[in-house]
This record gives structure tokens, sequence and C-alpha cells, in this order.
């Protein structure tokens, strides 16, 4: 009882406009999640190849790379609410643009739709954590990211246990195609609560401002290159396992799109958990112990998951396969606010714009290279196992670079180099 009311006072304190951005941030994650798990097995239904999915789930993430420095350099003193209007208009839309062009097998067109679809979430993804550092007190800054990063939880919950109930109900009439229309439309509840947002000052730092907080207003690239090295090796591991989770729970041990969803809802209820508790994690144990344990226990769980493909005709695989994957899941996730937060902080204000920029730049990018990797594996008939163990490689050679990068941080930190 204790632990859940000091947790409802690091967030009660958040400001209402702030809070308003991140429920409005949980819609957009609330298609996304709903995508991220049924929009392969949509595909997969409706003929196309594990190469064509992979391929095409890979053009997603082409739209956001290709905005996101541009977006990064714009916004750069700028307001930022309204790029959190355009998303939440253009994420739901562009969403159900991807179904209609699938059922009706446009294949370019799907591939021009997964693009804008992609560049939407950019307008929401890039400013959320620059607008929460500027517009949040200091002392509820890594409430506000918890809370913000936990909306992918949330929006992952709610659809997991709507599609498991639907599944239940009928499974034919609420089919793939009707869940992804269903909850494109239920995007666009995140501008109700943007437009909630009145005679709210934004905090914008303007050049002469900024130039008087830290001296120069160039952006200092060694340090976020540096501060970048971590999330460029873990995004793209991540490239080469995520998007197809659902397929690999599909085709290996035939867990369809009802089985899957409970299992996402429950993942999802823990990762929510967990990220809630990351504020008391942080100043319990602090960076250097609390980032490297969460993501080396995830490495573990996923070799584990992994490996499950090996001997998937045992009734025994698919339950430890379920085991892994929610071990997984809360376990890396909860590193992400705190490793944000880090990266944020290390590089300084002045570059705050640019880093978060790059973050999505090297997240997307990662992907799209990922996703051809991917695409040409399956090609070679590679395995989901052989595919899985790669990203364990890349995630334990991250999570070296990251606690590299806590140290450096604290050695700054003590020169007062970092606030």
């Amino acid at each position: 009882m204790k632990l859940v009311l000091n947790l409802f006072q690091d967030y009660k304190n958040i400001a209402l406009p702030v809070k308003n951005v991140i429920v409005s941030e949980f819609f957009i994650q609330l298609v996304n999640a709903t995508f991220m798990n049924i929009l392969p097995l949509y595909m997969h239904r409706e003929g196309f190849t594990a190469q064509e999915i992979a391929l095409f789930i890979t053009f997603r993430f082409i739209g956001v790379f290709a905005l996101a420095l541009p977006l990064g350099r714009f916004m750069k003193n700028r307001k930022l609410m309204p790029l959190f209007f355009l998303s939440n208009y253009c994420v739901p839309f562009f969403g159900i643009m991807i179904v209609i062009c699938i059922s009706l097998h446009l294949k370019i067109l799907t591939l021009v739709t997964l693009v804008l679809w992609g560049a939407s979430f950019t307008f929401m993804q890039i400013p959320v954590f620059p607008f929460i550092l500027r517009n949040a007190g200091k002392d509820v800054q890594t409430a506000a990211i918890s809370l913000s990063y936990s909306t992918w939880s949330f929006g992952g919950i709610i659809s997991g246990s709507v599609i498991a109930i639907l599944d239940y109900i009928n499974p034919v009439f609420f089919d793939e195609k009707f869940i992804l229309l269903l909850f494109s439309v239920l995007g666009f509840g995140g501008i109700f609560y943007l437009k909630r947002i009145v005679n709210f000052n934004e905090i914008q730092i303007d050049e002469k401002q900024e130039v008087e907080l830290v001296g120069d207003n160039k952006t200092d690239w060694p340090i976020v290159f540096k501060a970048l090295i971590p999330t460029l090796i873990i995004a793209t591991g991540a490239g080469l396992t995520i998007p197809f989770i659902s397929l690999f729970f599909d085709e290996v041990h035939h867990v369809g799109k009802g089985g899957f969803s409970v299992l996402s809802f429950i993942a999802s209820l823990l990762v929510a958990f967990f990220a809630l508790l990351v504020p008391h994690i942080k100043e319990k144990i602090g960076y250097q112990i609390a980032i490297p344990s969460t993501q080396s226990l995830a490495v573990i769980s996923l070799v584990a998951l992994a490996t499950t493909q090996f001997y998937a005709q045992l009734p025994i695989a698919v339950v430890i396969a379920a085991i892994c994957y929610l071990l997984r899941q809360p376990l890396m996730n909860m590193a992400g606010p705190m490793t944000s937060e880090l990266v944020l902080n290390y590089v300084g204000k002045k570059n705050r714009e640019i880093t978060s920029a790059l973050i999505s730049a090297i997240w997307s990018g990662s992907w799209v290279v990922s996703g051809f990797m991917v695409t040409v594996m399956f090609g070679y008939d590679f395995t989901f196992a052989t595919i899985f163990l790669i990203t364990a490689l890349l995630y334990a050679f991250g999570v070296v670079m990251y606690y590299l990068l806590i140290l450096d941080y604290n050695a700054r930190h003590a020169q007062g180099k970092i606030e």
C-alpha cells in the first residue's frame, strides 16, 4: 500500500498540461501497439509471405528516419504543441489507409501509406521528451519521462485485453481487419486531451536565452555521438526481433491473435508497473546498477525464448516461450526511461532536441536496415531462433556500452559538466 501511495505522490505533481500531452501520446501508442502485434498477422492472412511482411513493415521506419533529423533542427527554440496535434490527426488516419490498401492488395499504396504513417509518429515521439524536460519541474522529470514511456505499455494493456475479449466473442467477425480499423478510429481520442490544454504558456527556450545558459549555441557533436553509440547497438538488435515477435509465436508455437493478445496484455501490465517504479529504482540504486542489471537479465530471457524453437514440438515449449517473453518485456523496457533521461542529461540542454531527433532516426534507421536484413535472412531460410540469438549478442554488447557511458556520466557530473 505504501508503495502505491508513493507512486501516486511521484506522478500527481506533474503539471496538468504535461499530463494531457502524455495522455494524447497514449492514444498514439494505442494504435502503435495494436499494429505492432496484429498487422503482421493481418498481412499473413491476406497472403503476404514472411519476406514481404518484413519488407513492408520496414517502410514504416523509413518515414521516421527521413523526417527525424530535419524535425530535430526545426523544433529547436520553437513551440512543440502544434506537432502533437499533427501526430494525433495523422497517425490514426494513415492507419486506416494502410488497412484499406492491404485489403485491396494495393502494394505500392501500402508502402506509401506505411511511410507516411511512420512519419506521423515523429511529430509525437521526437518532441515529447524535450517538451517534458522544458515544461516539467526538475523534481518530477524522471516521473514524467517514466509516465510518457509507459504509454506504450498502457496502449498494449488496453489493446491486448480488448482484442482478447473480441476474439473470444467472435473471432471471425472481429478479425484482424476489424481490430486494426477499430483502434485506428480510437486513436483520434488524443485530440480531445490536447484541446483541453488552455491558458498554457509553453516554455520555449529562445536562442539568446540558451546562449546565456550554456555559453554558446553550437551542437557538441562528439558528446552527442558518444551518447548515442549504445542506442545504435540496442536499436539494431531490436529491429531484428520486436516487429516479428507475434509472427514467431504464430508460426513456431501456433499462438494466434487471441492467444498472443492475452500474452501481450500481461506483458504490458508488467512493463507498465515496473516502468512506473523507475523513479524509486533510480533513487535507490542509481543508473550504474539499475540499467545494466535489468538489461542483462532481459538478454538471458531472450536467449531462452529463442531456443524454444529447437524443441517447439514439445508441449512445454510454448509455456517456456511465454514465460521468457513475459520476463524479457518488463526487464528491457524498464531501463528505457532511465537510458532516455541519462542520454538527454548527458548531452546537455543545448543538444537535447537534436539528440532526441537522432535517437528516433537511429531507432528507425536501424530498424530499416534490420528489416532488410531479416528479409534477406528469411530468403536464406534463417530460423527465428538464429535471428533472435543475433539480437541477444547485439543487446549484450549494447549493455556494456551503456555501462561505459554511465561511468563517463558520473565522471562528468563530478566535474560539474552536467547539471
